[in-house]
This record gives C-alpha cells, structure tokens and sequence, in this order.
C-alpha cells in the first residue's frame, strides 16, 4: 500500500502540531462542545472520571463492585456527572442489550453521561498482517454499536502495531480508516490515546492522524503516556510538547496523576502548564481524572485529582 501525499495545508497543519516552539495555533483545534462539552458554559472545561482509576477496586471480589456500579459511585462518591467505561470490565456484555439497557439507565437514575468506551484487547488495528488487522477492526464493531447505545461521544483505542517507523504509520491510518468508516454511520468517533510504543511517539501519532483523514477520527492525549520505550534504555517523548502536538485532534482528554505533594500538585506534571496548553488549544470538552498511583488509595487519588483540576478551572476561568 503507498502511503498517500498531504495536501499542503494538511502537512502545515501537522508541522505546527509537531515542532518543537513555544506558538500554538488554536484555529487547528478539534475539541467537542455542545453534547460532548459544555460551550457556553461558566467554567473552561468539566470533570469526568475514567473507569481505569478505579480498576484496583474493580478486581477485588471482597469489595463486591462492578461495572454497573460505576455511575452511582462516580455521582455519589466523587461529585462527577460524565463516566469513560474500560471495555475489560464488561468485556462479554458489548452486544448484551439487557445488561446495557440497565447501565444506561442507572447512568440516567443519578444524572450521569456516558462519554466513552476504552476498548482494550480486541486485536491491533495497525497489525501488519492484513487479515489480522481487518479482524481486530471487526472486533471493535461491537463497541462502537455499544457505544452508540450508552450515547457516547467515543470509543478510545489503540494504535499498535509492527514494522518500520513509516510501515507502522502505513498499518495503523489503514486499520483505524477502516473502523472509522464503521463508525461515521453510528456517528461514533475514534480516539486513539499514546498509549506505548509509537503511538507514545506524538509527532508520528499527529502524521497518523493525518493519513486517515476523517473527522472522526481524532485522539486522546494522556498526560502521562509519552513512554515510547521503557526498560533498561527508555525513552520518552515530552509529555508537554506531546500534548501540544496532539491537541489539534483532540476529542477528549486524559488527567493523569500518580504523586501528589503536601501543597496538592501533581509531582510529574505542572497542571497548570499541561492545562493552559489544553485550553489555548480552545478545548471546552470532558477532562477525565485518570488517578494511577499507588501513595494514596483510589478513592483519595481521585479526590486529589478532582480538586487540583478545580483549582486549575477557577485559575484559567
């Protein structure tokens, strides 16, 4: 397969995106709003809360909680009205419409939106191999048809794939082209987070994006994913420049922590500077608390999270 030229507007576009200077072009954004953000609204952006952060709690059978409890608590516990499912945590329920008729209505119960899918294990979409690949895009319909019933935005995947740095770039735009064709009918969008690998690489995520070329196709920056390899030599792309690079895509956006300090800032990110890129980028969408860490218990990391977030929205707004 020949990988396809940019129009030149497209490749400028990708080269402000991905250089290494202090300017960002906030014209170049693709940030939700209406149904998927809160434009118009009083404050910057609002707060939702990814699964992933509670999966410890999730895995432990003593503490008797699973996916369908997930809205009640992230209302209850935390304050939070928009949830992002982990597909591993109702990995056989996608086409189990009984089981996502009584999700969606708890999520209606306590005032919750459903916002995203992160869909997991279901194949690489950039695997070289062209039946592979095709069968990992089939094992995403699934999500996008249960996410369309929950009434999500999106369905967060993966760009994995094998080969040299631009077959890689050829693999993973084929496979994710493909999905999001499935997808536009359902009006679901595609996002694809760094999330390892070259996809942790945001200058080449940035060109992947651009070979697909669909409106909706776009990504998830993670503030904390930019490890490209990890090990004895790792390397990371710069979480900073990452997210800047990735910003003009953006259809959600991922807050991760791990470490906080006495003064309740994150350790490894300056939110305030990862944020106010977020926001020159004109992104009013969903931010989702993604807590990691292992100092504090998931409850309390998630709580550190939603007020270093809050004090970030009342600095910009």
């Amino acid at each position: 397969m020949k990988i396809p030229a940019l129009p030149r507007r497209r490749f400028l576009q990708t080269l402000a995106a991905t250089a290494a200077v202090g300017a960002i072009a906030p014209r170049f954004a693709v940030a939700h709003e209406g149904d998927h953000g809160e434009s118009g609204e009083s404050v910057p952006f609002k707060i939702s809360l990814a699964e992933w952060s509670l999966h410890r709690t999730l895995r432990d059978p003593s503490k008797g909680i699973t996916n369908l409890d997930f809205p009640q608590i992230t209302k209850e516990e935390f304050g939070i009205d928009g949830v992002e499912y982990v597909n591993q945590f109702f990995k056989d329920k996608a086409r189990d419409e009984a089981y996502l008729t009584d999700l969606k209505k708890r999520c209606d119960d306590h005032g919750v939106k459903s916002l995203l899918i992160m869909v997991d294990g279901e194949g690489n979409l950039g695997d070289p191999n062209t039946d592979k690949r095709k069968k990992a895009v089939e094992n995403h319909h699934q999500w996008v048809e249960a996410a369309k019933f929950l009434g999500c935005h999106s369905i967060r995947v993966n760009a994995a794939s094998g080969g040299t740095y631009l077959e890689q770039i050829q693999y993973a735009s084929d496979g994710l082209r493909q999905l999001c064709e499935y997808a536009a009918p359902h009006d679901i969008d595609v996002i694809v987070e760094n999330h390892g690998g070259l996809s942790s690489n945001a200058a080449w995520l940035a060109v992947v994006m651009e070979r697909v070329g669909m409106e909706n196709c776009g990504t998830l920056p993670d503030f904390g994913n930019f490890y490209i390899r990890r090990g004895k030599d790792p390397l990371q792309f710069d979480r900073y420049l990452g997210v800047q690079a990735l910003m003009p895509y953006a259809k959600a956006v991922s807050a991760k922590t791990h470490d906080f300090n006495d003064d309740g800032d994150e350790t490894n990110t300056d939110y305030f500077k990862m944020m106010q890129i977020v926001m020159d980028f004109g992104y009013h969408g969903y931010v989702g608390i993604e807590y990691e860490g292992s100092g504090l218990d998931e409850y309390a990391g998630i709580r550190a999270t939603k007020a270093l977030l809050e004090r970030v929205r009342a600095k910009l707004a």
